[in-house]
């Protein structure tokens, strides 16, 4: 059987049998209770996950899948498999270039749109009012959607802040228009959360930002929480270090600290589900993303067991500070470019 055919092959069983491998696995994880949200009337958001409220009232997942790096051959069944499968959070951008397909597989899941969190993500690319007005709607048009459930600046532009609040306005103006149910961001540092306050009306309901044992952000949290602001993790496991490693010669692998692969042990879970309690346990909304199906059934896996606070303190003992994605202080256009150019060069 040549390669292709196998991991066809492989994928036709994993989603033949995914309904019955989710009920072994997913038995003992925590059914939430129905949601409300202020912006678009009564909604129901069930799945596997439990809900938080964010600081508009509405509440979404603590628990979703990413689509970063989501090939966009595989994307529509990955998110398919996982909305089937009691995911109910998907979060995509429009710089992942897989829009389109992850609305094809929300659209093929059959889950009613009330009960799923949909986000994406302006790229810096299209900051500004007007230029954020009209990113929007392409978003929404490949997504297959009427209107999200956040909608998150991706990044801010230090050097061109002035285009960075434009673009928030705009979505302050979507916001109103009840098109997105929610306005957020990411990668956000504390300062530049404070000129986004002065400068803008409404907070934001949440900041996603790089964050795993390896690199605990304390100062961006503190900020977050200061202002009810909610923290969403991306990388939560750490992946940006072997996927994307700054240095190929020395990967780290946070799945195989020490501290980690122990309370695996001792709980019978995987190292990933393990981190992911972790950042359950800390009040964090996590978004892991990956290709493999197996690994989304483990992944939502992770509401039967809790850590104890000397568990989440060995945990928290891990920080080194380090970084694996690019650093929102000097984070532009022309460093995006950078990035590109780099990767390319490497392979």
């Amino acid at each position: 059987m040549n390669t292709l055919n196998h991991q066809n092959s492989r994928r036709d069983f994993l989603k033949l049998g995914g309904a019955a491998a989710a009920g072994a696995l997913l038995a003992n994880s925590a059914i939430p209770a129905l949601g409300q949200g202020s912006n678009t009337g009564r909604r129901a958001t069930s799945g596997k996950s439990p809900l938080t409220k964010l600081n508009n009232g509405i509440e979404m997942p603590v628990l979703g899948v990413g689509c970063f790096n989501l090939p966009t051959i595989q994307a529509a069944d990955i998110i398919h498999f996982a909305l089937t499968n009691g995911y109910r959070l998907v979060d995509t951008a429009a710089n992942y270039g897989n829009e389109k397909e992850v609305g094809e597989g929300i659209a093929r899941s059959g889950v009613p749109r009330s009960e799923l969190f949909i986000t994406t993500k302006l790229w810096i690319e299209n900051f500004g009012y007007d230029e954020a007005l009209r990113a929007f709607d392409v978003s929404l048009k490949k997504l297959g959607l009427d209107y999200l459930d956040l909608y998150l600046l991706h990044w801010p532009v230090p050097t061109d802040f002035d285009k960075t609040i434009a673009a928030y306005k705009a979505l302050e103006r979507l916001y109103a228009e009840k098109r997105i149910r929610a306005i957020g961001v990411s990668n956000f540092n504390p300062d530049h959360l404070q000129t986004l306050a002065e400068r803008t009306e409404i907070v934001p309901v949440l900041n996603q930002i790089e964050l795993h044992p390896f690199f605990a952000q304390q100062a961006a949290r503190e900020a977050n929480e200061s202002r009810r602001i909610k923290t969403e993790s991306w990388s939560p496991i750490g992946g940006g270090f072997i996927n994307l490693p700054k240095d190929p010669t020395n990967i780290v692998r946070l799945l195989e600290n020490r501290t980690i692969v122990e309370l695996g042990q001792k709980y019978r879970k995987m190292p990933a589900q393990i981190v992911l309690r972790w950042h359950i346990q800390h009040g964090f909304i996590a978004i892991p993303k990956t290709q493999h199906y197996e690994r989304l059934l483990a992944n939502i896996d992770i509401f039967s067991f809790e850590l104890s606070n000397e568990e989440v303190a060995a945990i928290d003992g891990l920080n080194r500070d380090l970084r694996a994605g690019p650093d929102p202080r000097s984070f532009d256009v022309p460093a995006f470019r950078a990035i590109l150019e780099r990767r390319r060069a490497n392979g």
